[in-house]
């Protein structure tokens, strides 16, 4: 065996090493999402008639107002959405968040939970937390239980409102509703629901706001700018670079940098084809809240 065909094995097993690590990583990361978001809802805010935002809000209001079975309403109203998802992200991201909220569906139908409180601000705080875990932990496992970002993402490529702008309009819109067709005081609590599950979203995903920046500083740059462009659909831009004091001492070595910007969803997907061509690659993050321009008019994917 040659030395060319050896390097090219070894290659290709650490490639479907990583590949695996990552599915087992997305497998646990979603299944502790779905089980923490039903927690929530069935230990929490369904028994006790409260709402959250997002279509996870749209389904509990639906089936305080309808008396349709939540795990129904749950897949039936974020269909829409996984078919925006298969168009705009991918499909297998489409794939990973409708098997997502199937396996919720199932959970929240078969799955009892008791009932932790009926104080009102604890339902409030730790249905929202739990919810908003769950959701968060979807996300690092490269799918999401809610539809609402999705839609979001999508429209804030069609018009000039922000991703922020449509979400923010979108669970208005809800909470007004449950404030007519219930009263004040459940859309308040509702408010405040949402705003817990927000803020543990951010914190369970760190932070990573709907668009990241990243730079990316490798020997296999061409390799890498080329998974970028052709497996992930984005652009790049090449920044010309000069690298100073390393570990290796004063190194006057030229450098093709890479600059991108993805959405948070695709964050996970770029570090693992990054890890398959260069290992030791340095990687800058940096949070954007949001972009107009070459990122938005993205080329299908390659999946």
């Amino acid at each position: 065996m040659s030395t060319t065909t050896r390097i090219n094995r070894l290659r290709e097993l650490r490639i479907k090493r990583l590949e695996w690590v990552r599915a087992l990583k997305d497998t646990l990361f979603i299944s502790l999402g779905v089980v923490s978001a039903a927690f929530g809802l069935k230990g929490f805010l369904l028994p006790n008639q409260f709402l959250d935002g997002g279509v996870m809000g749209i389904s509990l209001l639906a089936h305080i107002v309808t008396g349709i079975s939540l795990p129904w309403l749950v897949v039936l109203l974020n269909l829409p959405f996984i078919l925006v998802a298969y168009t705009q992200v991918s499909r297998l991201f489409a794939i990973k968040t409708l098997i997502a909220v199937a396996v919720l569906a199932g959970v929240l139908a078969v799955v009892d939970f008791p009932l932790i409180t009926e104080d009102k601000l604890l339902i409030s705080v730790f249905g929202g937390f739990f919810l908003g875990a769950g959701i968060g932990l979807s996300i690092r496992g490269g799918s999401v239980i809610d539809g609402t970002e999705v839609l979001a993402i999508y429209s804030s490529r069609k018009t000039t409102l922000t991703v922020g702008d449509i979400i923010l309009i979108f669970n208005i819109i809800i909470f007004s509703v449950a404030a007519y067709l219930i009263n004040m005081e459940t859309a308040l609590y509702a408010i405040l629901t949402y705003l817990v599950a927000s803020k543990t979203v951010d914190f369970v995903v760190h932070g990573i706001e709907e668009y990241t920046s990243v730079i990316i500083i490798s020997d296999k740059s061409q390799e890498i700018q080329k998974a970028i462009i052709e497996t992930m659909g984005r652009g790049v831009t090449i920044l010309k670079g000069t690298s100073g004091y390393g570990k290796r001492g004063h190194q006057a070595k030229d450098h093709d940098v890479i600059f991108s910007v993805i959405t948070r969803l695709e964050l996970q997907k770029l570090k693992t084809e990054i890890a398959k061509i260069d290992e030791n690659a340095f990687v800058v993050e940096n949070s954007v809240n949001d972009i107009k321009g070459g990122m938005i008019k993205k080329r299908p994917l390659q999946d």
